[in-house]
């Protein structure tokens, strides 16, 4: 089927698949349901099963071509015009491009599509923090940055600014936002994530849903993109701590946790989701129907998209057996609900797919409604009507009023964690020793997925950018400035982003002998995924030895943490005067540090996880009570006293901040009442600053053991010097519910305690309600 016209014509919207008592989680558009059930009666089943598979863009590569990326025609041909492929990703190359070679690119892949198969390919990649993959746009602080900002107009600004640069390179679909809650920090992939709480990932990812696509899922329009929630679901919490390993989750934890974020997203219009690639309690997501249609499809009336992760439908058979081989794996993930493969090498996805349909084993219904869900999406994007776009109507691309986002993002990320007599800010005229691996690094500023996957280039691609040794230069001179590393990370072809070079701690000990002060940098070197996976989550032996070396020399300390994940660092936080956390701050980073550190801006960042200070000792914020006890009496005498770094939500500033007056408009409620928590917060400093008000609650009784506590509202506000402003928080009764022993949420009769900053107060649940369907 060539140079399929489709008229676009008003019509009655198709309902397919989808539960009739509920509502669709995403208007249904009569025009666009008309043209899909149009354009799929006219498709073979070769076209149909060709939608369905998404290639890299390295199964299309010219590799001989001595020069730049280049296309090879004969394998589009072969991959469009044998296959009817619809749809390819990633970067060329392994590493960014230009915005203009991203154009070109699209445009050579649309025209052969739209020539061989008459309907557009929808060409996707893992923008995360920002153009990932396209050189001179703007990067934005990580994912567990943009939490820590507790600002949801930040998040939402960034993924519009994000949307609007990766349309300009004519890329419509971006993986993101990533929603998986950060809860092991061994887990590699923590930093992408919002962090631990699900309230935080559910607000912050909803903000990135609305930011990327715009107000109109149906209606995608030039400056945005569609986004691909991701990963479905629990990815973020394995047994070993490692990448792509089995979990353990409880039903109760997977629909009160993990779940919601998703669900707040799908709500909300997002248009496709990926799928984890782990396995929970022996079945792989990638074939639990359940989840995928059940949960999802069914539940939800959602008539969105799903894509696999990288080659997982494969691992079905070649990592976890519980298929013999690799089209038994296709038969069983797309019976469970997969509607799109990322195989991504292998075409013969298509040629398996096709028999299994022709033998019976996977229906022409289940093809039909995969199909429709592929073409749904490349409607709403608008690709029929524009296969690409014109790149120079996005002259805002790279444009300093993004990058003064970026700071800003940057600055309100920092976490002030320590500051011993004040030794912060930092005045003008001292000489400062800048020592430790991260202290002139575009790398370890930005992490993984920046310019490539592992984030290794980023110092040869973001050379227009300042590292935090460039950028205290700047600030306070650089004849104030002594670098001295101490410490260096091993750089070079084959380099594994751990190692470290022979240390030459004395010499930057040496050096502090002409400084008032030392900043030591210090975390970790970029890394992403699998090649990111720890034995040992103690920060390394060669960084604590610099940092013990230097308080000997009685120079005070202010201590940086560059990292992803927190590191073990109990032994030298006493030696360090100050502490502050980074993470994975972006471009815009060590600017935003400079800036904080002289006291130009304040700080304002809180944690959005627990930082652990021993290595046995792992937990978060929302622990069950029986995990923080004193001694018990008689011959079991053990505490399990719960023991961390920093709590969540920590977060200094220079001025101070008081709550009082904290008041609810009703002490007694039930399911369906709204609550609406005020309390008065007011600046008692002498610098003007930005807190965030977190409400929390604790069930103090109840069928289940409760969490400890559970975050339920925030809000940032500013205040000026001597202020009050008053902020309330609004909850519904049905928000104080949990997930009962049979899977349905129940709301239960009895008292909470409601909690922000050291106030609190006492509300009383009269009623007892439980939801008989299985989705809040």
């Amino acid at each position: 089927m060539k140079n399929i016209l489709v008229a676009t014509v008003l019509s009655l919207s198709m309902a397919t698949n989808v539960c009739a008592q509920v509502q669709p989680a995403i208007p249904s558009d009569a025009r666009i349901e008309k043209k899909v059930e149009s354009l799929l009666k006219k498709m073979t089943l070769e076209e149909k099963v060709g939608q369905m598979c998404e290639i890299t863009i390295d199964v299309i590569t010219d590799f001989s071509s001595p020069n730049d990326f280049k296309l090879s025609e004969a394998l589009l041909d072969t991959v469009i015009g044998k296959y009817k492929i619809g749809s390819i990703l990633n970067v060329p190359l392994s590493v960014a491009q230009t915005k203009e070679k991203w154009a070109e690119t699209i445009r050579q892949i649309q025209e052969k599509s739209l020539q061989e198969i008459g309907i557009p390919c929808i060409y996707g990649v893992d923008q995360i923090h920002g153009t990932t993959y396209t050189l001179d746009g703007t990067l934005f602080p990580q994912g567990i940055n943009m939490a820590a900002t507790f600002n949801r107009e930040l998040v939402r600004r960034s993924c519009e600014i994000s949307a609007y640069e990766t349309k300009a390179c004519c890329i419509p679909w971006t993986y993101a936002p990533v929603m998986d809650l950060g809860r092991d920090p061994r887990w590699p992939r923590m930093w992408e994530s919002y962090g631990e709480d699900s309230y935080v990932n559910a607000q912050m990812a909803v903000e990135a849903v609305k930011g990327f696509q715009g107000e109109n899922p149906n209606r995608i329009d030039k400056y945005h993109v569609a986004t691909s929630l991701k990963h479905f679901m629990g990815y973020g919490v394995p047994v070993s701590g490692k990448d792509r390993t089995p979990s353990s989750i409880s039903e109760i934890d997977l629909r009160e946790k993990h779940f919601a974020p998703f669900l707040e997203c799908i709500r909300n219009g997002a248009l496709t989701l990926m799928v984890n690639s782990g396995v929970n309690n022996g079945m792989p997501f990638h074939a639990n129907k359940e989840l995928l249609t059940g949960w999802l499809k069914e539940d939800l009336n959602w008539d969105g998209m799903i894509v696999t992760d990288w080659a997982d439908i494969n691992n079905l058979c070649t990592r976890d057996h519980i298929a013999a081989t690799k089209k038994e794996a296709i038969k069983i993930a797309i019976n469970a609900g997969i509607d799109m493969s990322m195989v991504p090498y292998e075409v013969s996805f298509c040629t398996w797919l096709k028999e299994l349909v022709e033998e019976g084993e996977v229906s022409m219904s289940r093809i039909d409604d995969a199909v429709r869900r592929v073409l749904r999406l490349k409607y709403r994007l608008g690709l029929f009507e524009n296969p690409y776009w014109n790149i120079e109507e996005y002259n805002k691309f790279g444009s300093s009023e993004f990058a003064q986002v970026a700071q800003k993002a940057a600055e309100e990320s920092l976490v002030l964690l320590k500051n011993e007599e004040n030794v912060l800010p930092l005045a003008q005229g001292k000489t400062i020793l800048l020592t430790g691996p991260n202290a002139h690094s575009m790398r370890s500023l930005n992490g993984g997925w920046s310019y490539s996957w592992q984030g290794d280039k980023a110092d040869e691609c973001a050379e227009a950018y300042h590292t935090i040794y460039e950028a205290l230069c700047n600030k306070y001179g650089r004849n104030h400035i002594i670098y001295e590393p101490g410490v260096t990370y091993v750089t070079g072809k084959g380099s594994l982003w751990w190692q470290e070079n022979q240390p030459k701690i004395e010499k930057a000990v040496q050096a502090a002998s002409k400084a008032d002060i030392i900043i030591a940098c210090i975390g970790e070197n970029s890394y992403c995924e699998t090649p990111g996976n720890l034995t040992d989550l103690n920060l390394s032996g060669n960084q604590k030895k610099l940092i013990k070396a230097l308080a000997k020399t009685g120079k005070p300390i202010v201590m940086v943490l560059n990292e992803g994940r927190p590191r073990i660092i109990n032994e030298i936080v006493p030696l360090a005067k100050a502490v502050v956390h980074i993470m994975l701050p972006g471009n815009y980073g060590a600017d935003a540090l400079a800036n904080l550190l002289a006291g130009d801006a304040n700080f304002s960042g809180k944690l959005p996880f627990t930082y652990p200070r021993l290595i046995n000792s792992l937990a978060t914020y929302d622990y069950k009570p029986c995990e923080n006890i004193g001694q018990m009496d008689g011959n079991y005498n053990y505490d399990a006293v719960m023991d961390v770094q920093w709590p969540f939500g920590a977060g200094l500033s220079y001025t101070t901040y008081r709550y009082s007056n904290f008041r609810v408009n009703r002490s007694s409620f039930t399911a369906d009442d709204e609550l609406v928590f005020s309390i008065d917060v007011t600046n008692t400093g002498k610098m003007a600053g930005k807190e965030s008000v977190l409400l929390c609650s604790s069930d103090l009784v109840a069928s289940l053991t409760p969490d400890n506590i559970r975050l339920r509202g925030f809000e940032k506000v500013s205040l000026q010097p001597g202020e009050t402003r008053t902020v309330s928080l609004k909850l519904k009764g049905s928000d104080l519910a949990f997930v009962g022993y049979d899977g349905k949420w129940i709301l239960e009769k009895g008292e909470f305690r409601m909690t922000c900053g050291s106030e609190q107060i006492i509300i009383q649940c009269s009623d007892t309600k439980k939801w008989e369907t299985p989705n809040k």
